[in-house]
């Protein structure tokens, strides 16, 4: 399925010229939290359906999802529209946006989900690999089993890792630490 896209330097052209826009951002709170474009919210990708966003919609209008890279928001995008959603991508995601100068509000620093997967799929390669040298030679699994996982992850563009990841605590804001709680500036 062909997703539409923008730039983000369109998409705030365009809400500069008055028009309703509502940006959705889906990545993890943590990150959200971290750095995200100015007038976004945040519905993680985990938790996204066409029901929830329908109804937290003010406008009628085309809805705009935006990810750190674009990936994640062209899955979304790719749900959204299977349910009838008019959506747009936005091209090179929350990076984008930054390289552009465009406004993002600012908080907490976090590590990316994408990060934290490279991370995990690392030290599980390792201790495979340290385990099967030293205990059993069986453990080679675990390291296989993660390459596996890995080429399954570029082939298909989805990553169980990232959505364990993604629902850890560290992943999450508390309530006393959420966006609006916490005081962010506008950066251009």
């Amino acid at each position: 399925m062909s997703v539409a896209t923008i730039s983000p330097t369109e998409l705030h052209h365009l809400r500069q010229s008055g028009t309703a826009v509502d940006l959705i951002d889906v990545r993890t709170p943590a990150e959200f939290q971290e750095v995200h474009a100015d007038g976004a919210r945040n519905i993680p990708l985990d938790r996204i359906d066409a029901g929830t966003v329908q109804g937290a919609t003010s406008n009628q209008g085309p809805l705009y999802v935006i990810c750190r890279s674009g990936s994640r928001a062209k899955q979304a995008c790719e749900k959204l529209a299977q349910a009838g959603l008019k959506v747009y991508n936005v091209e090179g995601g929350t990076m984008a946006w930054e390289t552009a100068g465009l406004p993002v509000q600012r908080g907490k620093k976090a590590i990316s989900l994408e990060r934290q997967v490279r991370i995990a799929a690392g030290f599980l390669v390792l201790l495979g690999a340290v385990l099967a040298l030293v205990v059993h030679p069986w453990f080679a699994l675990l390291s296989a089993f993660v390459g596996a996982g890995l080429m399954f992850s570029g082939i298909t563009d989805t990553c169980g890792m990232a959505m364990v990841l993604a629902r850890m605590p560290w992943n999450q804001v508390s309530s006393d630490s959420s966006p609006g709680a916490q005081k962010c500036c506008t950066v251009r």
